[in-house]
């Protein structure tokens, strides 16, 4: 038997939740099975959780865009049963069976192996949020924007991606803009994560003309719409945007004026699909460029019976960091 965080759907689309405790029967048939350690929390998860669809596309679901444990058994060459794993994305929590549980049945492809310098809770602390904000770093590394190329700015700063983004970005000697709602409440947070400069969501919200005053180098964009669009538009000539998220909107509401008169590149960013060595560069760039003192105080710790409140709250926008869950909890 195991344990689950199980979301269900019956006939009249009538959603719910709850821990439940499963066969080891009831598992996908894939060749890799993993005694899970950890999940964490995304917002995608909270969608999930709080909304179902279009977020879980076959119920029943188990949510989890994250996880890491050790390897229990394998019927694929490349891992063998004791190996330390983690797995982000691949539409875990969506199409297949994800995180939130104490065992997962998995495709080979899916794993990367734990860096040597992390342990499975520590990796989770990342999750796809820290593994995202890397892949953002590097996007900004790959268009030539470094430390002095001016300011770079970094929009939902106190969630699980800005967060990162900023202690990362700043360990690397960039001067970090932090965009946040809440900076009256997190102003010490970001600042002790490295923040240079704090400024309101507020500044980036509303509609964007086709070109403004060029004030950043580059940036990472966590909220998309007017937000990005604002961005791109106070983006410097040569700068570049990478772009990961889109809590504010899917939409785009700007004009090509940056791109044709400044030659600005917005670089988009899915973590879901990365190859095997795309991951593993991030990860090991993590385990380089994030201080693990940092990730401590950006991240809490919760048990799956704590999920479904924790979801809701980040929807809300409150949620701080980064959420750890201990499904043995």
């Amino acid at each position: 038997m195991f344990r689950a965080l199980l979301l269900s759907q019956d006939e009249d689309g009538n959603r719910s939740h709850s821990i439940t405790e499963l066969d080891e029967v009831d598992l996908p048939d894939r060749p890799v099975v993993v005694d899970v350690d950890y999940s964490t929390l995304n917002y995608k998860d909270g969608l999930a959780i709080v909304n179902g669809v279009p977020i879980v596309r076959d119920w029943p679901m188990i949510p989890g865009v994250d996880l890491a444990g050790t390897v229990a058994s394998s019927d694929d060459p490349a891992w063998s049963p004791g190996d330390g794993v983690i797995v982000n994305g691949w539409d875990l929590g969506e199409s297949y069976w994800g995180g939130m549980a104490t065992k997962a049945a998995l495709d080979g492809g899916w794993l990367t192996p734990l860096p040597d310098a992390y342990t499975t809770h520590q990796a989770m602390a990342v999750g796809t949020a820290g593994y995202t904000a890397m892949l953002c770093v590097l996007a900004l590394e790959e268009h030539n924007i470094a430390p002095d190329s001016g300011p770079v700015v970094v929009t939902g700063a106190a969630g699980g991606v800005g967060s990162v983004a900023v202690a990362v970005l700043a360990k690397l000697g960039y001067e970090v803009v932090a965009s946040s709602g809440r900076i009256e409440s997190e102003g010490d947070y970001l600042r002790g994560l490295g923040a240079a400069e704090l400024i309101h969501r507020d500044e980036l919200s509303g509609p964007a003309r086709p070109l403004g005053k060029a004030r950043f180098a580059g940036g990472v964009d966590t909220v998309g719409s007017h937000t990005l669009a604002n961005i791109v538009a106070q983006t410097q000539p040569h700068g570049c945007v990478a772009a990961c998220g889109l809590a504010q909107g899917m939409d785009f509401p700007s004009s090509v004026a940056p791109f044709i008169l400044r030659a600005v590149t917005l670089a988009g960013v899915n973590c879901v699909y990365e190859p095997a060595e795309r991951r593993a560069q991030a990860w090991n760039r993590l385990a380089r460029d994030l201080d693990t003192a940092k990730l401590d105080a950006m991240t809490t710790t919760i048990g799956l019976a704590d999920v479904p409140a924790a979801a809701a709250d980040i929807l809300a926008g409150t949620i701080r960091g980064r959420v750890v869950i201990d499904v043995n909890r």
